[in-house]
């Protein structure tokens, strides 16, 4: 059986060495008599999609059936979420792909393992659920207290204010057109004039 193995060491422990993950998945491998297609290493963390290109590529490997399962050291090592784990076991599933993690004995192959799969459905809910719960209070806790919940306001960002009082004078001189102004702040011409009508001018 062809197998990927991939392995993922966090940015942020520069320390890390991936081999501590590759030899004993290595020699599961070899107990099993599996074959290992390729290994696939990361230095990213676990949500840094950009820069998890050799997760990436073993996405697009599973979608052309390059390799019959999936093997990493610890769940945390592949998935960003439960949402994220059920997701991607849901898309290999039809593909035949199995997934097995060492240090959680977790493995689709088996009935446990497809039955737990079945739970992370329930979990994943329960965890989006829960996202929500925490987002809506943490906006109704932050309209009692006075503060601003939604898109970040472009005057908040440092050094707005400077580069729009800098720009200003040129626009009233005429020296500057509003489109010109609104494209050197990033912003629109009628959130220019806006801001504008707010400084009384």
């Amino acid at each position: 059986m062809k197998v990927a193995i991939y392995a993922r060491v966090s940015t942020q422990d520069r320390d890390q060495d991936p081999a501590t993950q590759l030899l004993p998945l290595v020699e599961h491998c070899d107990r099993h008599g599996w074959e290992v297609h390729r290994y696939y290493l990361d230095q990213a963390s676990a949500v840094d999609l950009r820069r998890r290109t050799a997760w990436r590529e073993l996405l697009d490997d599973a979608a052309r059936r390059r390799f019959k399962t999936v093997l990493v050291f610890r769940l945390d090592r592949a998935f960003r979420s439960v949402k994220d784990m059920h997701d991607t076991l849901a898309t290999w599933d039809p593909l035949g792909i199995t997934f097995t993690s060492l240090r959680e004995d977790f493995d689709t192959r088996t009935a446990v393992g497809r039955l737990m799969l079945n739970l992370l459905a329930t979990m994943a809910e329960f965890e989006l659920e829960l996202i929500r719960e925490r987002v809506v209070a943490g906006m109704d806790r932050a309209k009692k207290e006075g503060r601003h919940t939604g898109r970040p306001r472009l005057s908040d960002k440092r050094g707005f204010k400077n580069r729009f009082a800098r720009i200003l004078p040129l626009v009233l001189a005429r020296d500057m057109s509003v489109g010109e102004a609104a494209e050197e702040l990033g912003i629109s011409p009628r959130s220019f004039r806006r801001y504008r009508a707010a400084a009384g001018r």
